[in-house]
């Protein structure tokens, strides 16, 4: 009867032990499975950007395009060569899924223009921001850089001229004046018509806009362009070369920015090229790589 007792009394502590173990793991439980929610709350990722890969840089410029930025492109006699002129030559780069360019340069009789095209993926390493976020603060920093001015204000035309027209010539200003309701003197059209060669040839805005054309042909914030986007309109002289203007568009979509340097150099001393041409030219160009990656 002893030994009897002694058998039940084991059996109810092995019970007793089983019935412990089971309602630790079951303590356990709630606590593992609430860890895997936070950690996972505090490591989401920001949104990746809308653009994993890049165009073919040298392909993504039409030879319409060329003809109208390299206007001597047309007149090379060989067709291998002028071929060879289309093709371009692609930037060196390590990776092109993250950065890619092309290179195009031209000489005819009249100027010697050059083109480049250059597009970057960005890619943000820190899980807190977004690509498209890390390219918007590269496209900031660019845009810094360039030290655009101030946006002019509208302005009135001068309180000695009536009309806009009458602005337009110094020496006219006094037949404008005489003109009735405002109209356009003999003088005021004889003066306009003489600036009209230097607008449509190789003189600067200077000689062939108006103040208010003038504010117009500013390095300038675009807004019709990407998601944003800004223009920069430089002239220099190099000693006794000509005078070179270099047109820059530099625009974001998504998390890809493309800038687009656009230069014309002519061959004639005294020859300056033309702002407003070469601007809507290289504006042109960006719009249709806008429109190629989708923007």
């Amino acid at each position: 009867m002893q030994r009897k007792a002694y058998v039940t009394g084991t059996a109810a502590l092995l019970a007793a032990l089983l019935a412990g173990c089971t309602s630790g793991s079951g303590d356990e439980g709630p606590t593992d499975n609430a860890n895997p929610g936070d950690a996972g709350s505090a490591t989401a990722a920001a949104q990746p950007g809308r653009y994993r890969t890049l165009p073919e840089p040298c392909g993504a410029v039409g030879h319409d395009a060329l003809d109208a930025l390299l206007p001597g492109i047309q007149q090379i006699t060989d067709p291998a060569q002028r071929d060879k002129a289309y093709q371009g030559e692609a930037a060196l780069t390590y990776d092109t899924d993250r950065k890619v360019g092309c290179r195009w340069k031209v000489e005819s009789a009249e100027a010697t223009d050059r083109l480049s095209v250059d597009f970057e993926r960005v890619v943000s390493y820190d899980n807190t921001v977004s690509d498209d976020d890390q390219a918007q603060r590269l496209f900031l920093e660019k845009e810094t850089a360039a030290d655009l001015p101030a946006p002019a204000t509208s302005s009135a035309p001068p309180p000695s001229s009536p009309t806009p027209t009458a602005s337009s010539s110094a020496s006219a200003s006094s037949s404008a004046k005489g003109s009735p309701g405002g109209a356009a003197s003999p003088g005021s059209a004889t003066s306009s018509s003489a600036n009209s060669p230097a607008s449509s040839g190789s003189s600067g805005p200077s000689d062939a806009s108006s103040g208010a054309a003038l504010s117009d042909l500013q390095p300038r914030v675009l807004t019709d362009v990407g998601d944003e986007a800004y223009l920069d309109d430089q002239l220099s002289t190099s000693g006794s070369t000509a005078e070179q203007r270099t047109v820059t568009v530099v625009f974001r979509t998504s998390n890809v920015i493309v800038t687009l340097q656009y230069e014309e150099q002519p061959m004639a001393m005294g020859t300056v090229p033309d702002s407003k041409e070469m601007q809507d030219r290289a504006r042109n160009l960006a719009s249709r790589l806008d429109d190629a990656l989708g923007g």
